[in-house]
Order: structure tokens, then C-alpha cells, then sequence
């Protein structure tokens, strides 16, 4: 009877290819079960401030000290152009949040009602301010007398797209300890610096502000951050982070993941609930292609629920639109009744029908301003590199110690359970596939050559041995006598030969992750997801 040989591979526990997803979404998801306890904890013990005090002190930390209010010189704004259509009248204008870092700021101002008005601050998703997802709800709150003003993010369909990529020079802010998203909000909040400066605008009772996907994001941040907001409609922007984010794995945009969020608890629940008193009109499409209309309702039942166990029932709504994902007239006219109740403390004041024939879109070049193209992330980020590289100890303790900070690594690291096959001889080598199992849930697959033979070992003398790593997979370098089985002198049996070790780190070779659902889109990658994912569990 024919004898047949086979390796003997070690036993296999984990689905490599979902190894390294699951355990990022295992621990994100302890991470916002934790927050959830913290929150329940709150309501049921009726002191719910420390808690809105602590999501608000942790979004606080994303940023720190932001160029906006009490902390900027005063707005010196440059008029660009002005047109005016039927019922308002559109300013192009310029002004700095950062120096050199231009907002591009379109103003539409009411011609049918008498100043000064209340005002709300639109910011721009990721898009441009001249699609009618922004243009229309800004011409339809000017129509009812709000002053709006508009603007657009870094990158994107807009005019500030030079170095402002936040998929690529937005990741920069990562390596310096901060968020692309200082951008979005410092701007939004510059907006209300700028309307305080308009004898024309109502600051008494301070702002309204809205916005759809990214500008909703950029809304319920800066809620946390400037009381002079005063009312928020989001639109089209959350679902608890448990679903989207991270059980799903939308890897979204950089600034959405700040750095150690997920480690700090703050899920977009927590995000409203510690915006509460603060009126709030939550909006979304129930057709939304992004934002599930399932999760985002999950997620408006548990606001609710917070508003009212802390009395404020009335100031949280939910408004489902007919609507895709994007920010549509109808719901332009539910925050105008919204802003009538809660800004302006005006329920019966009247509000104009929808009537989408009535709000043609303005031309791309009347809502341009031209702002500076030679200041941006990229280039703000490079210098705040440089001004903190001028600082940094170069004598190799420091360096050594400044790379095991950034590893998180400390001491000594224990040696991991490994689990090793029976060998198989390859002419001067044995064979050994390795299980290495360094904490609970992930496994790195190994591949252990030994010398049978060589001179050293003729002498009694152990060989040396070949440690390898390669992103490209462990064998990369093993297939056809390439540089590696050179190296180990491979079939070399009157040389000394070399034992190796070729490692699969997590997410390498066997354990590279398969694609999933959403990274399909041109913005999706297994990348990013890891890289936002990994960033806002606080991992090095």
C-alpha cells in the first residue's frame, strides 16, 4: 500500500481573514457598551450633569483651544460680491479662522422681513456649498426671515480643495496628537464670531445651526463647544456608533474618529443627550443609502428617552423625510417651525409652503469667493510638525524611549502561546507551519525553517537564526529561491545555513482582511477602516 506524507498543520481557531476586524470590533463595541452603562447609570440616578459634563469635557479634549470667540482677534471680514434674487440677497465673504486659512462664507440675507434677524449657521457636508443640499434650505430659511450663512469644508466639490484632501492630508493631524475635524468645527464657530460683527443679526438669543451628513456632524460637535448655539437640526448624520462605524465598518472620514473616542465613550448617542437642554430637531431620509433609517430611529428613541427623563421632552424631535440621504426642502420647512418655537419662541409665526419651483439654484460663480489656496491642512500641518520637531531630544535614550511610547510598548513582553506542527524535512531545512497566540482573539500564523545540516552544526553549535516580517506575506520572499531562501542558504548542505522564523503580523499575509460591504465606494478601504478604527481606540 502506497505510504503518503503530509505536514501536519497546527489547528486553526480563528477565520484569518476576519481576525483582526473582529477583535478591533469586539473591543470597540466594550468600549460603547461601557458608554452606555455610564449613561443609564446617569439617568437612573437623576444626576445626569456629570455625565454631560464628561462627554463634554472629552469632546473639549479632542481640540483644544480653538481660534474662535474669546480666544481670536475680531472678525475683519472682505465682501467679495453681492446678488440679490427673489426674497434675499447673497454676500460672498472672507475671513480667517486660522492665519492664512480662509472661510469662504456665502451670507443669505432676508429682504422680505426687517433686521436685525436671528441667524443659523449651515455647514457644508462633504460636497460644496453650491449643491442643493446646502444652497436650498439656506435661500428657504432667508425667505423666512433667518439670516443663513453657509461655507465649505477642506476638500471636497469645494473652492478649498489644495492640500485639504481629508482622506490624505487630513490623516496628517493623527501623527501630531490632533483631529482634521478642528477644522470643520473652528470654522463653524468662526461663522458666529462673524455674524456677532452684523448690526443686522440678532445674537440675543443666540444661533440656530444645521446641517446634513458631514455639516450635521460638524453640527452636533459644536454644540458641545459653543453655547452661543443655541438650537440643532443634524440631518442625515448618526446612527449609534455600534452599528455603522464599527459592527458594519463604514470606515467614514478621519475627522469622524478622533483620536481614543471610542476608548472615551463618546458614541453619537452621547453626543445629543449632553447637548440636552439644548432644543434639537433630528432629522433624517428614510431612504438614507448611508445612515439606515433602522439605526438612526434606534438611536432617536434613546435621545428621546434621555430629553424627557430629564424633563425636556419638548425640545428633542424626530423628523423622518421621504428623502434619500441629503438635506431637502421639507426638511429646510420643519426647522424653520422648529427655530419658530425654540429660538424665536414664536410657534404661530407663519412659515412659507414648499414649493421646489420657487428656489431655482444660483450659479456656481455667484456663491464663489476665492479664497487662498497656498494655506491649508497640508501646509498648517507641516509646520505645526516642524515647530514641535524643533523641540524634540535626538540623543538615542530619548529616541528609544519616544518609539516605545508611540509602540505602547514597555519592559519586557512575554513570549506568546504558539501552537507548532511536526516537521517536514525540505532537503537541508525542516518545516514547521507556527501558531503564535499573543492575547485572545488574534493569531499569527508563522512559518519555522531549522537547520538539519551545516557546519555550524557539525560543530555543535547552534544556527543563527533568520527573523522576517513582510506585508506582503511570510513566504513572499521563500517561492522560488527567492531572497530569503537564498539568505537561509537553502540546499547549501557543505555551507553554514540558517534557521528562520517568517511571521504573518495581524492583518498581514493569511490574516490580510477581506473587503467588505462598504468598501466598495471610491472613499472605503480595509485601510482606512483599520487606521480610524484603531485611532479612536487610542491604539499606537
Amino acid at each position: 500500500m502506497a505510504r503518503t506524507t503530509t505536514l501536519n498543520m497546527p489547528q486553526r481557531l480563528l477565520i484569518p481573514q476576519n481576525m483582526l476586524r473582529q477583535y478591533l470590533i469586539g473591543r470597540a463595541l466594550t468600549c460603547m457598551d461601557d458608554a452606555a452603562a455610564r449613561r443609564q447609570t446617569a439617568l437612573d440616578g437623576g444626576d445626569f450633569s456629570a455625565y454631560q459634563t464628561a462627554i463634554r469635557a472629552a469632546v473639549a479634549g479632542f481640540y483644544g483651544q480653538l481660534p474662535v470667540g474669546t480666544h481670536a482677534p475680531l472678525v475683519q471680514a472682505t465682501l467679495v460680491s453681492t446678488h440679490e434674487y427673489t426674497g434675499f440677497r447673497v454676500e460672498n465673504v472672507l475671513f480667517e479662522t486660522y492665519p492664512g486659512w480662509q472661510v469662504n462664507a456665502t451670507v443669505y440675507v432676508p429682504l422680505d422681513y426687517q433686521p436685525p434677524f436671528p441667524a443659523v449657521v449651515s455647514p457644508v457636508g462633504h460636497s460644496g456649498k453650491q449643491f442643493a443640499d446646502y444652497q436650498l434650505p439656506c435661500q428657504f430659511f432667508a425667505r423666512n426671515g433667518y439670516l443663513a450663512i453657509n461655507f465649505d469644508p477642506p476638500g471636497q466639490s469645494s473652492e478649498k480643495q489644495p492640500g485639504n484632501d481629508h482622506f490624505i492630508d487630513g490623516v496628517r493631524d493623527y501623527l501630531l496628537g490632533q483631529t482634521s475635524s478642528r477644522y470643520f468645527i473652528s470654522d463653524a464657530l468662526r461663522c458666529i464670531d462673524y455674524l456677532a460683527t452684523r448690526p443686522d443679526v440678532d445674537m440675543s438669543r443666540g444661533v440656530a445651526m444645521t446641517g446634513v451628513s458631514g455639516g450635521g456632524t460638524t453640527t452636533t460637535f459644536s454644540a458641545l463647544l459653543d453655547d452661543r448655539i443655541a438650537v440643532i437640526g443634524p440631518s442625515c448624520c448618526v446612527t449609534p456608533l455600534a452599528d455603522l462605524d464599527i459592527s458594519q465598518c463604514y470606515a467614514g472620514c478621519p475627522e469622524t474618529h478622533q483620536l481614543r473616542r471610542y476608548a472615551l465613550g463618546v458614541d453619537e448617542v452621547d453626543l445629543l443627550c449632553a447637548a440636552a437642554p439644548k432644543p434639537c430637531l433630528l432629522m433624517a431620509g428614510e431612504f438614507d443609502e448611508v445612515f439606515h433609517i433602522g439605526d438612526t430611529r434606534k438611536l432617536a428613541e434613546a435621545v428621546a428617552g434621555s430629553y424627557a427623563r430629564m424633563g425636556h421632552a419638548d425640545r428633542f424631535r424626530f423628523f423622518v423625510d421621504k428623502n434619500g440621504h441629503g438635506y431637502s426642502l421639507a426638511q429646510a420647512h420643519e426647522f424653520v417651525r422648529f427655530m419658530n418655537s425654540h429660538l424665536l419662541n414664536a410657534p404661530d409665526r407663519s412659515v412659507t409652503d414648499v414649493n421646489l419651483g420657487d428656489y431655482p439654484l444660483i450659479p456656481f460663480d455667484q456663491v464663489r469667493c476665492f479664497p487662498r489656496a497656498d494655506v491649508n491642512m497640508r501646509t498648517l500641518a507641516i509646520a505645526e510638525a516642524d515647530a514641535l520637531a524643533a523641540g524634540w531630544k535626538r540623543d538615542p535614550e530619548s529616541i528609544c524611549h519616544a518609539a516605545a511610547t508611540v509602540a505602547g510598548v514597555s519592559g519586557w513582553v512575554m513570549s506568546p502561546a504558539a501552537e507548532v506542527g511536526d516537521a517536514f524535512q525540505v532537503w537541508t531545512h525542516d518545516w514547521r507551519s507556527v501558531l503564535l497566540r499573543p492575547e485572545p482573539g488574534i493569531e499569527l500564523p508563522a512559518t519555522l525553517l531549522t537547520a538539519r545540516q551545516s557546519a555550524l552544526a557539525r560543530a555543535d553549535l547552534p544556527a543563527a537564526t533568520i527573523l522576517h516580517f513582510d506585508d506582503d506575506g511570510r513566504h513572499r520572499l521563500l517561492h522560488q529561491h527567492g531572497l530569503l531562501t537564498e539568505a537561509m542558504r537553502f540546499i547549501e548542505r557543505d555551507q553554514p545555513v540558517y534557521n528562520l522564523l517568517t511571521i504573518d503580523l495581524r492583518g498581514w499575509g493569511d490574516t490580510a482582511p477581506t473587503m467588505y460591504p462598504y468598501e466598495m465606494p471610491w472613499w472605503g478601504s480595509v485601510d482606512r477602516y483599520l487606521a480610524y478604527g484603531t485611532a479612536a481606540l487610542g491604539d499606537p
